[in-house]
């Protein structure tokens, strides 16, 4: 096996799994918004932005793609792939997961405005923890990116 092909793996794994994650969670936050709009349609607005977020994940993954991009070439080490595989996995695995519980932070949100309460800036500071964490991750992944030389 050549190394560029354990690169790729990373690099398919970063952009799967953070796509898979951003799927998931707008999907949880959208299903919340379908029930919450037959009480309170007027509070659609709110409804969007709370179930767009999860989204973000998803494209930490394509960044991460794209810091990386410059790094894969047929004749790279061993080093350098695992680094990239390395990177693939934390960004891919962060945005995963982070973007199902954000999902399920705002779909909570989004009852509770449904109900009449007034938690839209509590739900977009609580569902900030989250995000967090794939910040994070793609920081790593730059920084990853920046050991490479």
């Amino acid at each position: 096996m050549e190394p560029i092909i354990l690169a790729y793996i990373g690099i398919g794994l970063m952009v799967g799994l953070a796509g898979v994650g951003s799927a998931y969670g707008c999907t949880i936050a959208g299903n919340a918004t379908i029930g919450a709009l037959k009480k309170t349609p007027e509070a659609f607005g709110n409804f969007l932005a709370l179930s767009a977020m999860p989204g973000t994940q998803g494209i930490y993954g394509f960044v991460g793609f794209f810091v990386l991009q410059g790094r894969l070439v047929a004749e790279m080490s061993w080093w350098h792939a695992a680094a990239i595989f390395g990177a693939g996995i934390a960004l891919g695995l962060a945005g995963l997961l982070s973007a199902i519980r954000q999902g399920q932070v705002c779909a909570n949100g989004i009852a509770a405005i449904g109900s009449g309460h007034n938690v839209f800036g509590n739900t977009l500071i609580m569902a900030a923890f989250p995000e967090l964490y794939a910040i994070l991750a793609l920081l790593v992944t730059i920084l990853i990116n920046g050991t490479l030389g």
